[in-house]
This record gives structure tokens, sequence and C-alpha cells, in this order.
């Protein structure tokens, strides 16, 4: 052993493929550069990786460029002319684009099945409201930059009444006690267990960004991400927590795992292009093997992101409720920008959902419409054609850029007075009339979900624009 002290992590870190080049790297360089220091050979190694054709005849390096050349040659992935089998739902309502990225994803040679929901519109890589099972391998751009994006809703033992009659209140709470965007944090921060998991320590990619998550808990994003007081009707006698039918005080929020998981998404998603070249239309789509160490490793963060997302709808709730007062009675939450390994036809597959909402026979989800619509509380039936899903929200009828471009403010003030909507912050690329139909969407996926209750919003905080 030479005097520098390589590891394979370090390898793994420049982007390097977690096969037998880490082994041959590592011996290489402690035979050959045993007196450098590590900064000077992983600068090294990183130039070999960037441009391997420069080394292949250098005497010392030309083993690890061969392997890289090989590998090129090797694992070039190309696309299978079959389509995996799919089922789009809602059809008439979604762009030809957004159809034509479910295609691709269903030539990958890890695809086994697909779904597009009906409020599916253009994406990176997947579509949103784009489902895809895959077999031992997760895509990093299948599950989205905003990981464990979720639906929160809080039904509390308060008469609706209130939010007339102390309006002001709940109008300041959310002024006062909800966060929003990349600058705006809470001066207190919790003590929560998610700080302790062990993989903010054994993934060092994790362990940099612990201080942004803990600075930005209990905090939502910006663009289509809300906090919101409305109207909670239950429509079905015993179907939410014994809560008998009638109208309910609720708040309702909409936020994923901020900095912390779209810096997971990033990395990710660029080692796995680097990996796994694929043809130009379905770069986006680059996997990682659930069996390699960073497809392992991409799993692990992924799933904290997910319980930190969590966390931080629990704390945003817990911190309005401190104020305005009032008991829960239930409580309705589930991701919709996530991978579970789940069973499908007897065979453990990897479902990805991107914009869509877990919809397993007899399991309860929300999803919303847009701010001055109805969300729908939702019980799943279990679809085997829709991979057990359902839509994530209304879905987007115009693009941000057209919705900036075409609506006006006056629109939107017509809008929101009409349905008797107050909102904080807000911007014209998140206007009502810039999404679907949500009735529509709802009435094209009754074959996947039943309807249980209803939500109103009636206070509305977003980013500022």
């Amino acid at each position: 052993m030479g005097k520098i002290k390589l590891k394979g992590k370090d390898l793994l870190k420049l982007g390097y493929p977690n096969n037998k080049i880490v082994n041959i790297a590592i011996e290489v360089m402690q035979k050959n550069f045993e007196k450098k220091n590590k900064a000077y050979v992983l600068s090294i190694l990183k130039d070999i990786q960037n441009q391997p054709e420069e080394y292949k005849n250098h005497l010392m390096l030309g083993q690890i460029a061969k392997e890289f050349l090989n590998l090129t040659k090797v694992e070039k992935r190309k696309l299978e002319s079959q389509r995996a089998p799919f089922k789009i739902f809602g059809i008439e309502q979604i762009a030809e684009e957004a159809i034509q990225q479910l295609y691709t994803s269903l030539k990958l040679p890890v695809s086994i099945r697909g779904a597009l929901m009906p409020d599916a519109h253009v994406g990176y890589g997947l579509p949103i409201g784009g489902v895809l099972a895959t077999e031992n391998a997760v895509i990093p751009y299948g599950v989205g930059v905003d990981i464990g994006c979720r639906m929160c809703l809080s039904i509390l033992d308060v008469p609706i009444s209130y939010l007339e009659g102390s309006k002001d209140k709940y109008l300041n709470a959310l002024l006062e006690h909800t966060k929003f965007g990349m600058y705006e944090t809470h001066q207190s921060h919790i003590e929560h267990s998610i700080f302790e998991e062990e993989a903010f320590q054994m993934i060092p990619l994790l362990r940099r960004l612990k201080a942004k998550a803990i600075k930005q808990m209990g905090t939502s994003g910006g663009g289509n991400h809300f906090v919101e007081f409305g109207e909670v009707e239950i429509l079905e006698e015993h179907s939410m927590n014994q809560l008998p039918k009638g109208k309910y005080l609720g708040i309702l929020s909409h936020s994923g795992s901020r900095g912390l998981g779209a810096e997971i998404a990033q990395t990710y998603t660029r080692i796995a292009i680097e990996q796994c070249p694929l043809p130009k239309e379905a770069q986006q789509l680059a996997w990682l093997d659930l069996d390699s160490h960073l497809g392992i490793e991409y799993w692990t963060a992924m799933n904290l992101a997910g319980e930190y997302a969590a966390a931080c709808h629990t704390d945003i709730h817990r911190r309005l409720m401190k104020i305005t007062g009032g008991r829960l009675l239930a409580r309705v939450e589930n991701h919709h920008n996530f991978a579970w390994k789940e069973i499908h036809e007897g065979k453990e597959v990897i479902v990805h959902r991107k914009g869509a909402t877990p919809a397993a026979d007899g399991q309860i989800g929300f999803i919303p419409g847009s701010m001055t619509s109805k969300g729908f509380i939702v019980r799943g039936k279990g679809n085997a054609e829709a991979l057990r899903s359902a839509s994530h929200g209304a879905g987007r009828l115009l693009s941000r850029h057209k919705a900036k471009n075409v609506i006006t403010n006056s629109e939107i003030s017509k809008e929101l007075k009409k349905h008797h909507v107050e909102i904080i912050g807000g911007s014209k690329e998140e206007a009502p009339m810039a999404y679907k139909n949500i009735n529509e969407v709802m009435s094209s996926q009754s074959d996947l979900v039943d309807i249980l209750g209803t939500f109103k919003p009636r206070l509305v905080r977003m980013d500022k624009k």
C-alpha cells in the first residue's frame, strides 16, 4: 500500500462507475503516485474520466483510460423497439408531447409497465402525471427534482364559520408562521429525530446538506406550493376516522423536500446520465441499478428526503394549530413524487410516480385542484392498469411561461373574488386559469378512486413573485 489513502467512495463521489474500474484506479494510483497528495491524485482521476482518449497510450494511466473506453462501448444502452404495456387515462386532456415522453420511457430495457394520469403534462424525463414500473432500477428523473413532494390535510374540530368571523387571525397566522421559497426560514427550529438518521453521516452529500435541511425545516417551496385554510366537507359517513358527514375547518399544504431533495435529484441524475448513456431523447431517463452501490445510495437518500418532506408538513401544521387553536380530528397525506418497491402481477417492481397519487385498494389520499377550485379526499380502487395510481392534481393547462404572458392580474382578482378566496403571495404562473378543470380530471379517473370528501380553499398563502 502506498501513502495516499484512496477509498472506493472517493472515486464514486467523482462519478466513477461502481465496477472494477474503481479497484483498478486505486491500484494504479497507489503504485505510481504514492508520494502525491490526495487532491492531486483525484484531479488526475477526474481528468482521465472526462477525456480517456487522451490517456489511452499513457504508460502508467492507460489501463484506467482503456477501462473507460471499453465501458463506453459495452454499456451504451439502446431502447427497445417495442413499448412495455401501458394505459392512458383521460387522453383527450393530455398534450401529445407528454404522451410521447411516456412512450419513450416504455422503451427502456428496464421498463415493465406504464400509465399516464389525466392531469399529465410535459416534464423532464417522465412526464408529470407519469407512472412507470421498472425491474431493479430507479430513475432519479422518474421521481423528479422535488423528491417527496406531497399533500397534507389536517381536519380540525373548529366550526367553519370561524374562517369568516376570525379571518384576520387566520390570515395573520399564514403571513407570520409560514415561510416560502429559497430565503425565508423560521427563527426557531425544532429538534427532530430525522436529523439523527444514520444516512446523514454515512453519505457525504447528505452530510453536506444537513445544515440546510435543518434551516429549511417547516418551510415550503416556491412555484405551485401552498398552505391554505379552507372548508372540508365529508361526503361519505364513517369514511374518515369515523368522522360524520359535515363541514370542518381544514389546513392543507403542498410542498416537498426543499433544497435537500433538489440537490439529491440533481446529483444522482448527473451520475446516472454518466453511467447509463442513452439516446438523446431518453437521456433524462437514465437509471441506477438497485444492486449497485450508487443505486442503493440514491434509494437511501430518496427515502430520507421523503421522510424529511413529511416532517416539514407536520411542523407547518403544528405551528398553525398552535396559533389558531383546534384539535386534530383526522389527517390525510401522501407523496406524489416518489418511487416505491411494490408487488405487481406477483413480481417486485420499482414504481415511479412523478406527479401521481398512490391509489391502492382502500388507500386514502388527497388530490388538489387550483387556488379557487375544490380538492378531493379520495379512496383508491387499486386499478392494476394504472399501477394503483391516480392524478396528483388538476394538471397544467398553460405552461408557466404562457400563463405569465397571457393572464392578467385583473383576471386573477375577478376569479378570486368570484370564489371568495383571499391570497397572500402567488403569481400569474399559478393562476386558476393556468390549470385544467379538476372536475373533468376527476371524471376521467372514476375507475381509479372514489371521492370521500372535498376541500374548498378560502385563505391561501404562496411564495411571493
